[in-house]
């Protein structure tokens, strides 16, 4: 390995040269359960604070719920810990089938599947949906497992829209006549980076208007990781705050259902061709049986008065923290997603603020040039049903601190 080890350490010296490295990773030695005024803490190596978590995808707060906690530890007491081996192998276990029903059930489709993640259901639906002769139409800023799902695809064309510019997006549908049988657009539902959503209505409106210059038809596919449990009034996501429709619904349960795991929802047809064809399912093993029966924990939970309540709550704490950010002058992007974006647009300033909020007991997540243009340095702060008012007012605090200072 010496030649190949030097190889690699240079390539390593060059992201951090760049400022792509990730660098160090913090590690999470300990979670204090909410408590009066106060959210749940965490604790890390090396420190003896206690930290509020600004940067986590669990928006429902629902991965220490107590029934999510009791459902995983009672299958596996029953099932055991892992799956055993793939599912056309090894056979699927009861509550792989009863969670897949619960998700169609839970977005209005005819069925669904699970993958072991969000970012291979993309990987493995959009390249089982792509031919030799399929164009791919998709944002510019779509997440990078869509990005390479279509690497891996070899499409008949590719083509990138401008972000949510409809006007773009009909000049490629337009543009895609002739150039092959079958077209496919693609689109996150809630950006990940930015916290704005997709305007899926107007997407349908142009799919619709193009689909009889393709033989094969034209098909949105939206994964709406980000939005799926965390916005719209019932935590349908994308689709609710739009009131339109997906062809191909791509979701995760490890984001607002607190556990592990993607799935794709769509029509019967659809989800038979996929379990004979999406790589990622078929040759990978599914999600444990414990994690299928948290996951539908979830689900009951956030179909419940209970997510309701969850949701409104999260409403609320993301626009408090929102309405927080104006009132002391700082830039953010409108929205009512709890992705909520500080604009910097600077990168040392970004590295010192985050290292500032970390010294005063707050953990978000910086992004710089070269992952964000020049210019769009920004902290994405993500905003979680079990923040209380006070936390969201210590965030603020001690942003105002940093301002003064």
């Amino acid at each position: 390995m010496n030649k190949l080890d030097l190889q690699l350490a240079k390539a390593r010296a060059a992201l951090v040269e760049e400022g792509r490295a990730k660098g160090r990773e913090w590690i999470i030695t300990g979670v204090i359960r909410p408590s009066g005024n106060k959210g749940p803490r965490y604790l890390l190596e090396g420190s003896e604070r206690e930290f509020i978590k600004m940067n986590s995808n669990s928006y429902l707060g629902l991965s220490l719920h107590p029934e999510v906690v009791k459902a995983e530890e009672e299958a596996t007491r029953r099932f055991g810990v892992g799956p055993g081996a793939v599912r056309f192998i090894s056979g699927s276990y009861r509550e792989h089938i009863e969670l897949e029903r619960t998700i169609a059930d839970f977005h209005g489709r005819d069925a669904a599947m699970i993958f072991s993640s969000a970012y291979v259901t993309s990987l493995g639906v959009i390249s089982a949906l792509t031919t030799a002769e399929t164009v791919l139409i998709s944002d510019t800023l779509n997440h990078n497992c869509i990005i390479n799902a279509q690497r891996m695809s070899r499409p008949a064309e590719k083509m990138i829209y401008r972000h949510n510019d409809m006007q773009d997006l009909g000049e490629k549908l337009t543009e895609a006549k002739g150039k092959g049988k079958r077209c496919l657009v693609i689109t996150d539902g809630i950006f990940s980076m930015r916290g704005d959503h997709a305007p899926l209505d107007k997407i349908v409106e142009l799919c619709r208007k193009a689909d009889p210059d393709f033989e094969e038809g034209v098909s949105l596919i939206v994964d709406d990781s980000h939005g799926v449990g965390a916005c719209g009034a019932t935590g349908r996501g994308t689709e609710e705050l739009t009131r339109a429709r997906a062809d191909v619904l791509i979701g995760t349960l490890g984001k607002a259902f607190g556990v592990n795991g993607g799935y794709v929802a769509g029509s019967a047809e659809l989800i038979a061709f996929l379990r004979e064809s999406a790589p990622t399912y078929i040759y990978s093993n599914p999600i444990t049986v414990s994690e299928a029966a948290a996951a539908r924990k979830s689900f009951d939970i956030c179909s419940s008065e209970e997510g309701r309540e969850r949701l409104r709550h999260l409403k609320a704490m993301t626009a408090r923290f929102r309405d927080g950010l104006r009132a002391l002058h700082l830039e953010t992007i409108p929205g009512e997603h709890p992705v909520v974006p500080l604009m910097v647009r600077d990168t040392r300033m970004t590295s010192d603020l985050v290292a500032f909020l970390r010294e005063n007991g707050i953990l978000a997540t910086g992004l710089n040039f070269p992952v964000v243009p020049k210019g769009e340095e920004e902290i994405r702060f993500q905003v979680c049903a079990d923040h209380t008012a006070a936390d969201i007012d210590d965030v603020l605090n001690v942003l105002r601190s940093y301002k003064e200072k």
